[in-house]
């Protein structure tokens, strides 16, 4: 069996990188269409609070993804 070369291995670590951010990025946008809704369906205020302010780190996260 042939060694890969180490550029080749930092390709396969990069792609695999690349890959976790995309699906980082996926899971954080489907959060951010869900989270509102369950802030307005909370039971109670502070449970929605909590919703909020998880959408608000959420929507800082996605920034950061997308830059």
């Amino acid at each position: 069996m042939a060694k890969k070369s180490s550029s080749g291995a930092a390709n396969g670590l990069e792609s695999l990188f690349v890959d976790g951010l995309k699906d980082l990025y996926y899971a954080e946008k489907k959060i951010l269409k869900t989270l509102p809704k369950m802030a307005k369906a909370a039971q109670s205020q502070e449970v929605g609070a909590a919703f909020e302010k998880h959408r608000t780190e959420t929507e800082a996260q996605v920034d950061r993804l997308e830059q």
